[in-house]
């Protein structure tokens, strides 16, 4: 049947269904990692972002697709992690800004929509790059754009998008080198060809419901959670308060007395609609879950019970509960004044944000003069919100944030921009990075000098890493093989042997010349000092003249991370 308008029911089922896809095919994703190396995490990533995107889309209360559009691009902002995953967010801020205002869309509507994120993707990224996401949106987009002028069917239309977005995800390998050296397409094109599919299946109705991701019980109350504190909320006036009872309740489909009528979603949540706000409705064959707020709380146990009896029952007075909690917080203000004065005074002027992982790693850039750590780096990149938190929790008048990972640079960027205080990031790529950074920090100087002095001083350290290989796989003119180690000095592999130290010792050999001066060896979880020693000895026997310093990084992933300066 063809579908010529998309209403906030296709709407929802359309980003659920993108964010079921990307949670069940993360690791596939994931798999798409070019370097052989057990950090690939854009499936992580985009899975994460869009989970979240969909949780805001959820709780928004409107039913105009413009609104709950914008709902989910904000959601994917905040929850965006890494490049890939504030990539879509992009994509979909464009889309949301062309739907602004509209309560439906028309299938003119939508391909404008999505081209314009297409557009707005393209504009968020300094230098685009073909062969990747960018790509296989652009193609899509334009394809859609093509189709429009043949039907107004929205499901041909979509499965015409989808379709062109597997063959621009094809040809990621031709525009992209290392991608065909390696025989992988780009990963996160493949996110987005996943959450293109997952928006064909929900509009055609060919989605498989017996596969698709169920929340578990703490998912399902945090999102009932974020629906009543949106609806009440800091100091909301009880009287404001237009519905009273948040009802909940779960249904036993077919079962019981009283049932008259078969289950069907639509006909189920359309109903509820009308008797308030906030509604969430969760299902699977047996049960259905229903959260909403209402005057009426009782027509809504009714409307269940037509479907099957109730199992569990729960019905909370929101106007009470925000009158004792005003009662609580008067209370409250005054003692917590003097705290909260005691800790701004205690704040720095200018907060030092690094991310990373490893205790060790975090005394280390502490004693630096970093001022806040947020745990996190490679396989575990924090989001925008994150990053965002720790800057507006800081207590500072302003911030600088060092990523440490350039998987992480968008997501700073994101969070700099919508921050509470004045921010600038150092786009610090590793560690090393970060360290060298800090010896430039001036506490004095402003922001913007902070940021060119540190962003200057951190390019004469030289970052090396050692880590394994998760496949065989060739790149950069070297034939690896699985369980190899590798030696990787600024993103680029130069040695890998089956041997941990010998690949280690070679791979710092390649970063020393005559002006170096200081090798720093952090140790990793899986790494040990017997093992560092010996990479120092042989670093010694090379120039013994050089400082070689040996801390306990703790770090994940990574058995031992090299500097040279």
């Amino acid at each position: 049947m063809a579908v010529t308008e998309i209403t906030n029911l296709e709407f929802g089922k359309m980003v659920q269904a993108a964010a079921d896809k990307l949670n069940k095919n993360a690791e596939f994703i994931n798999s798409l990692n070019v370097f052989p190396v057990p950090d690939g995490d854009t499936g992580t990533n985009m899975a994460s972002s869009m989970a979240s995107g969909a949780k805001y889309e959820r709780a928004e209360h409107s039913t105009a697709v413009g609104d709950l559009s914008a709902a989910l691009a904000k959601g994917l902002l905040m929850g965006a992690r890494g490049n890939s995953g504030v990539i879509l967010s992009q994509i979909f801020r464009g889309f949301a800004k062309a739907a602004d205002g509209l309560d439906k869309l028309s299938a003119q509507d939508f391909v404008d929509a999505y081209a314009n994120g297409a557009k707005t993707a393209y504009k968020a990224v300094m230098k685009p790059t073909e062969g990747t996401i960018l790509t296989v949106v652009r193609e899509s987009a334009q394809e859609g754009l093509n189709k429009i002028k043949e039907t107004d069917d929205l499901t041909a239309i979509m499965h015409a998008i989808y379709e062109s977005s597997e063959a621009a995800l094809k040809t990621t390998p031709d525009l992209l080198p290392v991608l065909k050296e390696v025989g992988v397409v780009d990963s996160g094109g493949q996110g987005l060809v996943f959450v293109l599919q997952a928006f064909d299946e929900a509009l055609s109705g060919r989605i498989d419901k017996s596969n698709s991701y169920k929340p578990d019980t703490a998912e399902v109350d945090e999102m009932v959670n974020a629906m009543d504190h949106q609806s009440v909320q800091g100091k909301l006036d009880p009287k404001d308060i237009e519905y009273t009872y948040c009802t909940q309740m779960l249904v036993r489909l077919g079962k019981g007395k009283q049932v008259t009528k078969q289950f069907d979603y639509d006909t189920f949540y359309n109903h509820l609609a009308k008797m308030g706000d906030s509604l969430l409705v969760l299902n699977d064959d047996q049960v259905v879950r229903v959260h909403v707020h209402t005057e009426h709380p009782g027509e809504v146990l009714t409307w269940g019970q037509q479907f099957g009896d109730l199992q569990t029952i729960e019905i909370h007075n929101m106007v009470w509960q925000q009158e004792e909690i005003m009662e609580h917080d008067d209370e409250e203000a005054a003692a917590g004044s003097a705290d909260q004065a005691e800790e701004a005074a205690s704040a720095p002027e200018t907060a030092v944000i690094a991310v990373a992982s490893g205790d060790g790693i975090a005394k280390l850039l502490k004693s630096l003069g970093v001022t806040h750590i947020i745990s996190g780096g490679q396989t575990m990149n924090p989001s925008t919100q994150d990053i965002t938190d720790a800057i507006n929790q800081s207590g500072a008048k302003q911030a600088l944030v060092l990523p440490d990972n350039g998987n992480i640079f968008m997501t700073a960027d994101q969070a700099a921009k919508v921050a509470d205080i004045p921010t600038k990031v150092v786009h610090t790529k590793t560690i090393a990075q970060a360290m060298s950074a800090m010896l430039e920090y001036n506490a004095e100087a402003s922001l913007e000098d902070n940021q060119a002095n540190m962003e200057e001083y951190m390019t004469t350290v030289a970052s090396g890493e050692v880590t394994h290989a998760i496949r065989d796989t060739k790149i950069d003119g070297q034939e690896i093989q699985k369980d190899d180690f590798l030696g990787i000095v600024d993103g680029k592999i130069v040695s890998a042997t089956p041997d941990l130290q010998e690949t280690a010792i070679k791979m710092v050999k390649q970063m020393l010349d005559e002006d170096s001066e200081v090798v720093t060896i952090l140790v990793g979880a899986d790494g040990d000092s017997e093992t560092a020693e010996a990479i120092k000895g042989a670093i010694l026997d090379v120039d013994d003249e050089l400082d070689v310093q040996i801390y306990d990084g703790g770090q994940p992933v990574y058995p031992y991370l090299i500097s040279v300066e």
